[in-house]
């Protein structure tokens, strides 16, 4: 029996490569799951359950119906989203803003020379 030794290391290389795509596929299907594992991590959001009363649950339905949202999630986003614009950050607001620079360009205090000048304007203001 002869054997050929050329069939013999092309197909011995053949298989390597097989062996090898067959590897790099399993190495390559593990890190894209790793990817979408850690993707869904961190997009994720938390959910929760909340108990509202009939009033508040009328809210947010005036509110979903009025800005067009989708459902009641989106309402109590948008309504959380509103407080924190209004009331969590008066400093970054841009009337806030003005009066840090009124204040750093003129000054905090305003310098009198009389009473009777500090008396007009506090009663004119």
């Amino acid at each position: 029996m002869e054997v050929n030794f050329e069939e013999t290391v092309v197909s011995s290389k053949f298989m390597g490569f097989v062996r090898f795509g067959f590897l790099f596929s399993k190495v390559l299907y593990n890190l894209l799951l790793f990817i979408i594992i850690i993707y869904n991590k961190v997009v994720l959001m938390a959910q929760m359950i909340v108990h509202v009363g009939q009033h508040q649950d009328r809210i947010l339905t005036i509110v979903k119906g009025k800005y067009g949202l989708r459902n009641k999630s989106d309402a109590v986003n948008f309504v959380i989203k509103k407080y924190e614009d209004e009331l969590l950050e008066p400093m970054l607001r841009p009337e806030y803003i003005e009066k840090i620079k009124n204040i750093e360009k003129n000054g905090k205090f305003k310098m009198y020379s009389s009473l009777d000048k500090l008396r007009a304007e506090i009663e004119y203001a």
